[in-house]
């Protein structure tokens, strides 16, 4: 037999859930979506720290094309520690995504 004030009772308490649910879903999705925003900027600012490296590694290269025997030892060695730096921030990078 139905009684109107159990079945009230079972809806105002299934509204009451559903409405604490739903508020919880709303701040896990604000979370996710800061989460998101960070994990973004983070992204930009690590890419521009990777085209800084790939800049100056080029620019050690064309220093490398236009140096005479007496500066190539030394520039080849700067070049290999830029170069390394550069492929190890890429991985770093790459190995984080």
């Amino acid at each position: 037999m139905f009684d109107k004030n159990t079945g009230d009772s079972y809806i105002a308490t299934m509204k009451q859930q559903l409405d604490e649910l739903n508020h919880t879903m709303q701040e896990l999705e604000a979370k996710t979506q800061q989460a998101r925003e960070e994990a973004y900027e983070k992204y930009i600012s690590e890419m521009a720290k990777l085209r800084q490296q790939s800049e100056l590694a080029s620019d050690k290269l064309m220093e490398l094309k236009d140096a005479g025997e007496t500066s190539w030892n030394d520039l080849v060695i700067g070049t290999d520690k830029v170069r390394d730096a550069f492929i190890k921030t890429f991985h770093d990078f790459k190995s984080r995504q």
